[in-house]
C-alpha cells in the first residue's frame, strides 16, 4: 500500500514548483486589483497550468489540476476573497486550462512535432478563446451574483486578462520546459538581464508620471523582443503587466484619468498590453522565421564548402584575345579533355548561349579589374553539356610584359543546379499543394476564398452574376462510426468526384474540411445552381458508393445563393449556409434557394 501510494521524488517537487507558481501569481494579481472580488488586469495562473499540463502525461493531469486548485484557493483568501467566491472562481480558472490543454491534446497529440505546428496555432487560439469565454461567462455569473458587479464588465475583464495571459504564458511556459535554463541564455544571460532591466526602469518611470507617456515603454520592449525574441517578448509584457497594475494600484500613473472607474483602468491596462503584444509578436515571429532560414542557409552553404574543397576545380590562365594558354588537370575529369586539347581559342566548347556572355564578362574583368563569377555551361567531351561556375580574376602576366591575363577559377557545379531545378520544382508543387486538399484532390480553403474574392470583384466590376452551392453529406458521422474513417475517407473521394462530373470546367469545387463542400459558379444564369444541384442529388440516389467493400447509398443536402449584385463573401456564404439548413430542416436529401 505505502508502495502504490509513493510517487517519484521528480513528480513531486514538480507539482511543488507549479504549487508555488500558482500561489504566488494568483496572490500578486489579486493583490494589484483595487480590491477583493475584483479582476487582474492579466491572469498569469491558468497559462502556467495549461502549458503545465501540455508538457505532461494526460494520465497525470489529475494531480496537477489538484495540486493548482490547492494552491490558488488560499491564495484568494489571503488576497481578501470570501472562501464562497474564491472555491467557485479557482474551480473556473481550473477548468478553462482543463479545456485548453484538453483540447490542444484532443487535436494535436504531439505539440514538439515541427509538421503539426500550424495546426497547433489554430487549435490553440481557437481553444483559448473558447475555453477563456466559457470560463468568463461562469467567473461574470459569480461575480454579479456575490459582489454586484455588471455582468457585461466582468466578463470583459475575465476574458481580456485571461486570453492575455495564456496566449503570454501559456506559450512561454511551453518553450520554458521544451528549453529549461537554455530559454534565458538566449543571446547571453546577461544580455537578457540588462535588456529586462531597461524595460522594467523606463516602465516604472512611465508608470509613476501622471502624464499620458506609456507608449515610451514600447521602446525599451521592442529591444527586448529584438534580443530575445519571443521569449522576451514574453517576459517583457509581463514585466509591464506586473508593473502597470501595482503602479495604477498604489493611484500612480496615466490610466488614473478623471471619470474612470477601476474597471475602466483595468480595461485600458489591457488593451496597452495587447497593443505591446500586436506590436513585438509577429516581428518576434519573423525574426524566429528568419533566424531557422538562416541557420538553414548556413547549413547549406557549410555542406557545400565541404563539398567544393573536396573537388577538382579547374584552374586556367586566358589571354586577352581569349586563348587559353594554361589548363590544370581537373580539366580532364570536368570535361573529357586533356589539359593540352584544351590549349588555344576553344570559345566552342562552350554552349552557344554562353558565348557571348562570357567574351563579354572577360573584357569586362579586364576593363574593371574587379572579380566576375558566373553559371554557363561548357560542352563534355562525350558531348553532353557541364555547368560550371567560373569566377573570372584579372593576374599581371607571367613574361614580365604589361599585358593583363585573366585567371578563370572553374568548378562543375552541374549537381548545385539540379538541386536548385528540383528545388523551384519542389516549391511549385508546394505552392500547388497548399490550395489542394490532400484527400479529394480538390481546391481547398485557401483556393475558394482566393477565387471566392476574384469571382466578387467582377460581380461588382462587370455585374457577373455568381452561384455558392454549400452541401454536405447526410449523416457522415453514422458512416464513419460504423465502418470506420478508412471507409468515410473513401465516401468522400467519390462524392468529390461525383460534384466534379456534375459541374462545368469553369465551375470550382472545393472541399472546405470535414464533408463540408462548395461549389462556386460563375456566369450563374437563373436555375444554374439547381441544376446542377438536382444532378448531384439523382446521382446520390441513383448510385450506390463503395466503403471499403460496402456499397452505401448516401444523401447530400444542399443551400443555394445567388449574387447579382455587390455583396461581401461573409454574406453570401451565411445566405448558402442558412438554405443548407433548411434543405437539412426540410428533411434532407434535397435542395433550398435562398429568398432575398
Amino acid at each position: 500500500m505505502l508502495q502504490r501510494l509513493q510517487l517519484p521524488r521528480t513528480y513531486r517537487v514538480d507539482r511543488a514548483v507549479l504549487a508555488v507558481l500558482i500561489a504566488a501569481t494568483a496572490w500578486l494579481a489579486l493583490t494589484f486589483a483595487r480590491g477583493p472580488g475584483e479582476l487582474a488586469a492579466v491572469w498569469v495562473g491558468n497559462g502556467l497550468l495549461a502549458g503545465w499540463l501540455l508538457t505532461r502525461r494526460t494520465r497525470t493531469w489529475p494531480g496537477y489540476l489538484a495540486v493548482a486548485y490547492a494552491a490558488e484557493l488560499p491564495a484568494r483568501l489571503l488576497a481578501g476573497d470570501q472562501l464562497a467566491y474564491a472555491t467557485l472562481i479557482a474551480l473556473c480558472n481550473s477548468g478553462e486550462a482543463l479545456l485548453v490543454a484538453g483540447v490542444i491534446r484532443s487535436r494535436v497529440p504531439d505539440i514538439r512535432d515541427p509538421g503539426d505546428w500550424m495546426r497547433l496555432g489554430g487549435v490553440s487560439t481557437a481553444a483559448t478563446l473558447g475555453a477563456c469565454a466559457v470560463s468568463g461567462l461562469a467567473a461574470a455569473t459569480v461575480a454579479q451574483g456575490m459582489h454586484g458587479q455588471p455582468f457585461a464588465a466582468a466578463f470583459t475583464g475575465w476574458y481580456a486578462a485571461h486570453v492575455l495571459g495564456i496566449v503570454i504564458v501559456g506559450t512561454t511556459t511551453l518553450v520554458a520546459q521544451r528549453r529549461g535554463r537554455g530559454m534565458f541564455t538566449m543571446g547571453g544571460g546577461w544580455s537578457l538581464t540588462a535588456t529586462m532591466a531597461v524595460l522594467v526602469v523606463v516602465a516604472t518611470v512611465v508608470f509613476l508620471l501622471p502624464y499620458p507617456v506609456l507608449f515610451l515603454a514600447y521602446p525599451a520592449l521592442l529591444l527586448v523582443a529584438v534580443r530575445h525574441g519571443f521569449v522576451g517578448v514574453a517576459l517583457g509584457v509581463i514585466a509591464l503587466g506586473l508593473i502597470g497594475a501595482y503602479a495604477t494600484h498604489l493611484g500612480f500613473g496615466a490610466l488614473w484619468l478623471p471619470g474612470l472607474d477601476d474597471d475602466g483602468r483595468i480595461a485600458l491596462l489591457q488593451l496597452y498590453l495587447a497593443g505591446g503584444c500586436l506590436m513585438t509578436i509577429p516581428m518576434s515571429l519573423a525574426m524566429t522565421e528568419r533566424q531557422r532560414l538562416a541557420r538553414q542557409l548556413a547549413e547549406s552553404e557549410r555542406r557545400y564548402r565541404m563539398l567544393a574543397e573536396h573537388s577538382h576545380d579547374l584552374i586556367a590562365r586566358v589571354r586577352a584575345d581569349g586563348e587559353l594558354l594554361y589548363a590544370s588537370p581537373a580539366a580532364a575529369e570536368m570535361f573529357g579533355w586533356t589539359p593540352e586539347e584544351m590549349l588555344g581559342s576553344r570559345w566552342e566548347i562552350l554552349h552557344p548561349e554562353a558565348r557571348t556572355l562570357q567574351q563579354e564578362a572577360m573584357a569586362a574583368v579586364l576593363a574593371s579589374g574587379e572579380p566576375r563569377t558566373d553559371v554557363y555551361r561548357v560542352q563534355h567531351r562525350d558531348g553532353r553539356f557541364v555547368w560550371v561556375e567560373g569566377v573570372w580574376r584579372p593576374i599581371p602576366a607571367d613574361d614580365g610584359s604589361d599585358r593583363v591575363d585573366v585567371m578563370l577559377n572553374a568548378r562543375d557545379v552541374s549537381a548545385r543546379v539540379a538541386a536548385e531545378q528540383a528545388l523551384e520544382e519542389s516549391r511549385r508543387e508546394l505552392e500547388r499543394l497548399a490550395r489542394v486538399d490532400a484527400l479529394t484532390n480538390l481546391a481547398n480553403r485557401r483556393q475558394f476564398d482566393e477565387r471566392f474574392e476574384q469571382a466578387l470583384g467582377r460581380l461588382q466590376r462587370h455585374g457577373t452574376p455568381l452561384a455558392v452551392l454549400c452541401m454536405d453529406i447526410d449523416h457522415f458521422k453514422r458512416i464513419n462510426d460504423g465502418h470506420g474513417h478508412a471507409a468515410g475517407d473513401a465516401v468522400l473521394q467519390q462524392f468529390a468526384q461525383r460534384l466534379s462530373a456534375a459541374v462545368r470546367a469553369t465551375d470550382l469545387v472545393a472541399r472546405l474540411g470535414g464533408d463540408e463542400f462548395t461549389i462556386l459558379v460563375e456566369n450563374a444564369a437563373p436555375g444554374t445552381a439547381e441544376t446542377i444541384a438536382r444532378k448531384i442529388i439523382e446521382t446520390s440516389n441513383a448510385q450506390a458508393l463503395d466503403a471499403g467493400g460496402t456499397a452505401l447509398l448516401i444523401t447530400t443536402s444542399i443551400g443555394i445563393a445567388y449574387a447579382t449584385g455587390p455583396v461581401d463573401a461573409v454574406t453570401l456564404m451565411a445566405q448558402a449556409d442558412a438554405a443548407l439548413y433548411a434543405a437539412k430542416d426540410a428533411g434532407r436529401n434535397g435542395y433550398r434557394v435562398h429568398a432575398d
